[in-house]
């Protein structure tokens, strides 16, 4: 890693761990959704009501229920013919922003009411089979604005009117059947919508309630709001409650492609090896790659090969004059390509300027016009032993 890269990789450390500190230490921004999950603390949770619910509910047992009421309840009834009830008795309670409860649920609920128990229903929204059933149309109050307020139908429980705003939901009970149905609760500002309910169903009671933000951390700990959670949790009987929690523990169905991976160890175990394996993987191929380079022969000079095989044929034929007259004229030719010398008269000016040029001994140079010249005039017998001495000369010239 070179010095630049080197830099670059700190400063983006340090611009990183600048950022992480700022983030820490900043103020965080309070988190408004409304989850109604037990254990959240944001002011839409319900983390304070999970702890205080027994002072809501005072002298009564209250038995939280993580399963659906049809898994519930269906087991608890006795279906002897002499006995025909349910072994729970009491009130079933749910308090949730939307419906979460499905067909069979809801009509084992029916069935719990029907046996002389009461189910209370704080939502938002209400699953359509059972506004059906119970002959109750739910509408949109478009005047509910921030002067709004909730107050109780029966002036025993006080007069006083609510400002709750915070979480809380416009929608409202736009019909019921008023022969059978008593209004417990209204909301609004200068016209009042009916927001809390009593409908009888054969031997129990449905208590529909549509501010379930009544119930969150915020109301709970805010002002007097806590006496509107109370006063509505005071219709419920003294006898068992059951608390269906199973969809506000924070743990709801997740909506993510890889939720059956993540709902099995193992598979969500490869899942992270996988991921980790994928970084490594990234890291280590972020050098530069090059292609192996081939090795590539270099050509061969076929003119040095014939040029040698050719000396040996004459070498081998004895031919010892020829081979001294062909070493003379590539020496000479050389000189005339490499130093623009005429080779034509070889005496002492020329043996001047060759060791100029060359800058080679002039005692060599010398010794080879010497040589030369002699072989010309044919004062030498051409044996082999004045072939290797021209030959000798030659190269100490040349190289």
């Amino acid at each position: 890693m070179d010095k630049s890269l080197k830099i670059y990789v700190a400063f983006l450390v340090l611009l990183l761990s600048v950022i992480v500190i700022i983030d820490i230490n900043a103020p965080k921004p309070i988190n408004w959704t409304p989850t109604y999950s037990l254990s959240d603390k944001n002011p839409l949770g319900m983390y304070v009501f999970n702890q205080e619910v027994g002072s809501l509910l005072k002298d009564r047992k209250i038995e939280k229920i993580n399963i659906t009421p049809y898994e519930y309840l269906e087991p608890l009834y006795d279906y002897d013919s002499l006995v025909n009830t349910y072994e729970a008795k009491g009130s079933f309670l749910i308090i949730n922003g939307f419906s979460v409860l499905d067909s069979e649920s809801i009509t084992e609920l029916f069935y719990f009411a029907d046996h002389g128990n009461d189910v209370f229903i704080s939502m938002k929204s209400f699953p359509y089979q059972l506004l059906d059933s119970l002959k109750i149309e739910v509408g949109t109050d478009f005047e509910y604005t921030d002067n709004s307020k909730l107050w109780m139908a029966n002036p025993a429980l006080g007069e006083t009117k609510y400002d709750l705003k915070e979480g809380i939901g416009n929608t409202y009970f736009s019909k019921i059947d008023t022969l059978n149905t008593t209004v417990l609760g209204y909301q609004g500002n200068k016209d009042k919508n009916t927001n809390f309910i009593k409908v009888p169903y054969k031997n129990g009671n449905f208590y529909l309630h549509s501010q379930p933000a009544a119930f969150t951390n915020f109301h709970l700990l805010k002002d007097n709001h806590h006496e509107y959670a109370s006063k509505i949790l005071s219709y419920l009987p003294k006898e068992n409650v059951y608390w269906y929690t199973k969809d506000i523990y924070g743990n709801s169905i997740s909506q993510s492609p890889l939720r059956f991976i993540f709902s099995q160890p193992a598979l969500k175990s490869a899942w992270y090896l996988f991921l980790l394996g994928f970084v490594v993987f990234i890291i280590f191929n972020t050098k530069r790659k090059q292609r192996i380079v081939p090795i590539i022969k270099p050509l061969e000079n076929t003119t040095i090969d014939f040029t040698k095989t050719i000396g040996n044929l004459y070498f081998q034929e004895g031919d010892h004059d020829n081979i001294m007259d062909k070493k003379i004229i590539y020496f000479l030719d050389k000189i005339r390509q490499d130093y623009l010398l005429d080779t034509n008269i070889l005496d002492d000016q020329f043996i001047k300027k060759l060791h100029l040029k060359t800058g080679k001994k002039i005692e060599d140079i010398q010794k080879v016009v010497y040589l030369i010249n002699h072989h010309r005039k044919g004062n030498f017998e051409s044996v082999e032993s004045d072939l290797i001495e021209l030959n000798s000369i030659i190269e100490k010239i040349t190289n």
